[in-house]
């Protein structure tokens, strides 16, 4: 079974690859994939891993641990009482979606304990540009407005943005999410030397859906479920 697996995802990768520039990573969501099927992503070539639950994330982390060179990505709706466990076990985090969040991270990676960390995490803030009750993050009037106090928050790697364009909108609405996010993040850079701390050179936007859009717009990094395993019954 396993060699299946990886024949099929190292197939599915390689159609993805060819699609996109180098310089895009690509992200492979993994919740609710089990560890022997990351195992088989790992096999054809994945090294980014994507996951929204911290507690799933131990356990997946434990059965691989002897895969070296695995970058964890936190992609999920991160709760302030976890924020201190997703600094020990991911990489990235993308969805750092308020000033509250983003101020108790700085707090926790100031502390004396937070020396234990290998490396300061890489953070993208998450943001809507069009209504959306159903996803976290600023608004583009309330994120310019929190800038100052972002930009104070000096223990954090703050390195770009985040998007998921809302559901059931047509492919011109969506592409155009992705580009009002890719021009806020130049807006926000161009506001250099205001802002000294920030950094906006990665966008964090496009799924299984729509990632052809976001690569168009300027995506760096795309987050990948389905397009890459297949729907769960077919590999479960």
């Amino acid at each position: 079974m396993a060699g299946s697996l990886q024949t099929q995802i190292a197939e599915r990768l390689t159609q993805i690859r060819q699609t996109l520039p180098e310089s895009v990573k690509l992200i492979a969501v993994t919740k609710q994939v089990s560890a022997e099927v990351m195992r088989a992503a790992y096999a054809a070539g994945v090294r980014d891993f994507g996951e929204s639950r911290i507690q799933e994330t131990l356990d997946k982390q434990a059965q691989l641990a002897d895969l070296p060179n695995i970058t964890w990505h936190f992609i999920g709706h991160l709760q302030s009482n976890k924020a201190a466990k997703a600094l020990e076990l991911f990489q990235w985090i993308h969805s750092v979606d308020s000033l509250k969040l983003a101020q108790r991270l700085n707090q926790i990676a100031a502390a004396p304990i937070a020396a234990d960390l290998s490396q300061k995490p890489m953070l993208c803030l998450q943001v809507k540009v069009l209504p959306d009750p159903t996803k976290y993050g600023w608004t583009i009037p309330e994120l310019l407005h929190d800038l100052p106090a972002l930009d104070q928050c000096t223990h954090l790697n703050i390195v770009g943005l985040m998007a998921i364009p809302p559901y059931g909108i047509d492919p011109s609405e969506t592409l155009g999410v992705f580009t009002r996010t890719r021009d806020l993040a130049a807006q926000i850079q161009q506001d250099e030397p205001k802002i000294k701390h920030l950094k906006m050179q990665e966008l964090s936007m496009g799924m299984s859906d729509d990632y052809r859009l976001a690569v168009a717009a300027g995506a760096t990094m795309i987050r990948l479920g389905r397009t890459l395993f297949g729907d769960r019954p077919e590999i479960f």
